[in-house]
């Protein structure tokens, strides 16, 4: 009985879904000013909301089936329920991979929201959504530069290489060389993005509101709700070139200390659209990459801190804040003044890359924020409580987002002999925080719902720039130990040589 209701329930969630897709994908088709398109539109369309459907109604289904008659809490339902929710991360990778564009962008999202989601899908999405972005082939590359500047790209440029050096979920990157000579990355929306954008939203939003609907604790409506806001800004590559040149002023006029330790590639507006973006090349190493930052000449340790300050100059200072700081978007190079450390080393200079996703942070809600950080420094429990509540975590679930923010259970947060800005990220400690995600999920589902947006935003942020400064900090530490082990080992072999030698010159 209980299994016939359940199908019951998919089937009506199926013919539900397929009469919202439908209507989202003719809204679409009817807005859609090229019959080409158009054409394609009407049959790629219903295929990629047939697949969300689909996707939604198994999701479901295999969570109220599998769950069914197992006590909350109980041992049994927390290891059915670790299973369930990695087969739906599964399903939910497969979506984004076959539907591409803004489901890519979903998983990216998904991937970087370390235990504010089940554990499962943050690792399933980290693992893929970054590396495994769709391409677009050259022939589509020349419809959109017809499309945007009436001729293809070996007609504008001098040279440009068909084969791509980066995709992303929205574009991918081409090298070229202007007529003038100059060395550039073009950046070429993948075609019919704007096209398909309103289909995909729905589609997603189904998903998410589908999975509220069946498990009320499961509430990550804000999700679609920033996607929906954010998207048509990052689909036009104008308001990111004005985000870049807007960043790089700020810095200028307000944090002139760091101005020339932070950069981001000149705009070629004459070769820009709001699908292209022509750009100065920047022949940099990418921030994670410890070695190739070493063979510069720099410490990865000057680069983790110029990071950490950039961004705190963003968000306490400038209030306006690059809210996308993964790997991929910050390359580092030397300084090309050629300054130098007192230890002889090159100074850092940061590039920005990627600013289609910012946020606007007003006074107040700057100062509360700063003045929570402070207090989570020092430890001061009534000062941590104070600062959350005005930022809309509540009085009953403050001390879950100081949680949140420092990645440390309530006892270690107030607890002044700890150094708050340092998270060990060992194996028991990750351990300790994904149990402690996992306990408190419904409370962290409420948490986020209660927060605005914009901070939000920052917990993302916060994420990104901890990965980053963890893999620059914790590689540097890793090899210095290592170093220091073989050094160690070095020494006692020495000793242990000397001493035999000593020994057998006494014996004899």
């Amino acid at each position: 009985m209980a299994t016939r209701s359940l199908w019951r329930s998919r089937a009506k969630l199926a013919i539900a879904a397929s009469a919202i897709f439908t209507g989202s994908a003719a809204a679409t088709i009817a807005t859609s000013e090229d019959p080409a398109t158009t054409l394609k539109l009407c049959t790629t369309v219903p295929v990629r909301l047939a697949r969300d459907t689909i996707t939604a109604a198994s999701i479901v289904f295999d969570y109220q089936y599998s769950l069914w008659g197992l006590p909350e809490g109980s041992v049994e339902r927390s290891k059915v329920k670790h299973k369930v929710h990695l087969r739906s991360a599964h399903k939910l990778q497969e979506l984004c991979f076959k539907n591409g564009g803004i489901y890519i962008k979903l998983g990216q999202h998904i991937g970087q929201l370390e235990y504010l989601v089940p554990q499962e899908y943050v690792q399933t999405m980290r693992e893929s959504m970054l590396n495994k972005c769709p391409v677009s082939s050259y022939d589509q590359v020349c419809e959109v530069f017809k499309q945007e500047l009436g001729e293809t790209p070996d007609k504008i440029f001098n040279e440009f290489d068909p084969v791509p050096i980066a995709s992303a979920s929205l574009a991918q990157v081409h090298v070229a060389r202007t007529t003038n000579g100059q060395k550039v990355a073009v950046k070429v929306q993948h075609i019919h993005m704007t096209d398909t954008a309103a289909a995909d939203r729905a589609g997603v939003e189904l998903i998410v509101n589908t999975l509220h609907w069946f498990f009320p604790s499961f509430d990550y409506r804000w999700l679609v709700a920033e996607i929906r806001e954010s998207l048509p800004k990052e689909l036009d590559f104008l308001v990111e070139a004005r985000n870049s040149e807007k960043c790089l002023e700020n810095f200028q006029k307000l944090s002139p200390h760091i101005a020339d330790y932070v950069y981001a590639p000149k705009v070629h507006w004459n070769l820009s659209t709001s699908k292209l973006l022509t750009m100065e090349f920047m022949d940099a190493a990418q921030v994670n990459d410890v070695k190739a930052i070493e063979r510069l000449g720099i410490q990865p340790t000057e680069v983790a801190k110029l990071v950490s300050q950039a961004f705190a100059e963003m968000m306490f200072k400038h209030g306006f804040v690059h809210c996308d700081p993964h790997a991929a978007n910050l390359l580092v190079r030397p300084l090309p003044s050629g300054k130098r450390s007192l230890l002889g080393k090159r100074k850092p200079q940061l590039i920005l890359l990627d600013h289609g996703l910012y946020k606007e942070l007003d006074f107040n809600t700057r100062y509360n924020y700063a003045s929570l950080w402070k207090a989570l420094i020092l430890a001061d429990a009534k000062s941590i409580k104070e600062n959350s509540v005005k930022l809309g975590a509540g009085e009953d679930l403050y001390a879950l987002f100081a949680g949140i923010l420092t990645m440390k259970p309530w006892n270690r947060v107030v607890d002044p002999a700890l150094d708050h800005l340092v998270i060990q990220g060992n194996d028991s400690e990750r351990s300790e925080l994904q149990m402690y995600a996992s306990q408190y999920f419904s409370q962290i589902s409420e948490l986020l719902r209660r927060l605005p947006r914009v901070i939000l935003l920052m917990l993302k942020t916060n994420d990104c720039l901890r990965a980053v400064n963890n893999s620059l900090v914790q590689v540097w530490l890793e090899e210095l130990l290592l170093e220091a082990r073989l050094l160690g080992m070095h020494i006692a072999l020495w000793l242990l040589q000397l001493r035999r030698a000593l020994t057998g010159l006494t014996y004899k």
